[in-house]
């Protein structure tokens, strides 16, 4: 049993790091793009095309890598069966999905909603789709085979490939056409967003490459099992598209909704300053990979798992809070991750990094429909979600313009948590620290308006940085001081003898 723990850890704290890893680098390619783009509308095209792409992955994977490993692990079932049958699948409805979106390229451009998204964009972005969609199950089966490092090895160098071609058509390109003209009569800096499609066209080849080996295998195609599979997985996909369709229907619904003129350069403004709120994402998954599996592990000791859970959240919260407090009060310093004409748009980090934090805390209350196996409440959950989503992007954005899809976003996540933790209280009972919790997101809020009153009344942005910094020591202080089980870490418990 200790090895099997010690072998979970381990593969968990691969898939971790890789993760957040990847996903960080990738992150990186936002603040690059906004200095190397011409306009802020290009940003807006890209924000847009993933925003899509992100949803039709979803809808092309319909749930079956959940599948995979749910009838992969059952004893009456041969696991390379189930593995050539789900990819068989895929790869046929890939492929109709393929070739009828090719064949009806001009129509669905016009999807879009914005003159600025041209059909060759579309063209790349099928032929991407089609790649990612191929290179999941594949994915999927090594965690299945327990084989971390090569799927860490593979998803970290899938990133690092976009960004060393990215560099490529920006940096070096320029730079080999004044040298080399004749050579590179090609080049255009104007077609960024070509050059950010290809690179992640190469990228996803590259990768799909890399995982053929999982693709030499004995093909097996079982019709039953597939229905079988089917009945499970579909489910899962209204899930699926109702949780990435509140992440990002807000900037797939803004060209038809804005009033604006530029309204492809607002979205891209907004798309911007969304990114870099999005370090709450990661750093809440850090906290994830990295403290929950310890506190886990301790009660399990203990066999006290709801006090576990309970504890969990109350430290994801306290960490969330500081992140915050973090970003904002060196926002001085963080907003040159961005180029000066997407600044406009910093008003909407304060809000949508609540907006994560607050699904973030719905993430960690929902493990009460999943221990109890009522995962349809997660479906019924995200699906209110989704109704407040776009309800609040129809009323307000043609009024608001992209601050509207901030503060839905919030108002969204807010609904969901607390819905979710009603609910859990009823099916799956767990007392959590709500007075703590309380206590923290008041001083927190308290110091946040401090950090926010002196941005405006004070003109010199060092002096600003020293107060903030010292606002935010005060939340690391009282955290301390209040958290008794934080002062058992060497650390703190060292600081607190003195």
């Amino acid at each position: 049993m200790a090895g099997g723990m010690k072998t979970l850890a381990k593969e968990t704290a691969i898939y971790g790091v890789s993760s957040i890893l990847g996903r960080f680098l990738n992150w990186l390619l936002t603040p690059f793009w906004t200095y190397v783009l011409i306009d802020t509308a290009q940003m807006g095209v890209v924000g847009n095309l993933y925003s899509w792409t992100a949803l039709t992955v979803v809808i092309l994977t319909y749930g079956m890598e959940t599948g995979l490993f749910r009838f992969a692990n059952k004893s009456e079932e041969d696991p390379l069966r189930v593995y050539t049958t789900t990819l068989i699948s895929i790869a046929f409805t890939t492929f109709l999905f393929v070739v009828l979106a090719i064949s009806f390229l001009n129509p669905i451009t016009t999807i879009f909603g914005s003159e600025d998204i041209k059909p060759h964009y579309v063209l790349l972005l099928i032929i991407i789709l089609g790649l990612d969609t191929l290179s999941a199950i594949p994915f999927a089966y090594l965690r299945y085979q327990k084989r971390p490092v090569r799927f860490a090895v593979i998803q970290i160098l899938n990133v690092v490939i976009a960004i060393i071609f990215n560099l490529f058509f920006f940096l070096a390109c320029p730079w080999l056409a004044t040298k080399f003209p004749g050579a590179f009569s090609w080049f255009d800096i104007n077609n960024g967003v070509d050059y950010i499609l290809i690179s992640n066209l190469i990228a996803s080849f590259i990768r799909l490459l890399l995982l053929s080996p999982q693709l030499r295998v004995k093909y097996i195609f079982d019709g039953a099992l597939l229905k079988k599979m089917l009945v499970y997985s579909l489910p899962l996909l209204v899930l699926g598209v109702a949780g990435i369709m509140n992440q990002n229907l807000d900037k797939m619904l803004y060209p038809h909704l804005s009033t604006e003129v530029d309204k492809m350069g607002q979205l891209g403004i907004y798309t911007a300053s969304f990114k870099v709120a999005v370090i709450m994402v990661m750093f809440t998954q850090a906290f994830r990979y990295a403290f929950e599996p310890f506190i886990f592990a301790k009660n399990k000791e203990s066999g006290d798992s709801k006090t576990a859970y309970s504890q969990a959240t109350k430290y994801f919260i306290i960490f969330g809070l500081f992140i915050f407090l973090a970003v904002m009060g060196y926002l001085d310093i963080v907003k040159y991750l961005l180029e000066v004409k997407y600044h406009e748009g910093l008003m909407v980090v304060p809000i949508v990094m609540a907006a994560e934090l607050f699904f973030g805390i719905y993430f960690n209350l929902s493990l009460w429909y999943k221990l109890t196996d009522q995962t349809k409440w997660g479906a019924y959950l995200s699906i209110i979600g989704l109704v407040v989503t776009v309800l609040g992007n129809v009323l307000f954005v043609p009024r608001y313009g992209y601050i509207a899809c901030a503060w839905t976003a919030l108002f969204a996540n807010l609904v969901m948590m607390v819905f979710s933790y009603f609910l859990g209280q009823k099916n799956y009972p767990i007392k959590y620290d709500l007075r703590s919790a309380g206590f923290y997101f008041v001083l927190s809020m308290f110091l946040f308006a401090g950090i926010m009153f002196f941005r405006g009344n004070i003109g010199n942005a060092w002096l600003r940085l020293l107060i903030n910094t010292a606002l935010i020591g005060v939340y690391i202080l009282v955290v301390l001081k209040k958290d008794v089980s934080l002062q058992r870490i060497p650390v703190v418990n060292k600081y607190f003898k003195k």
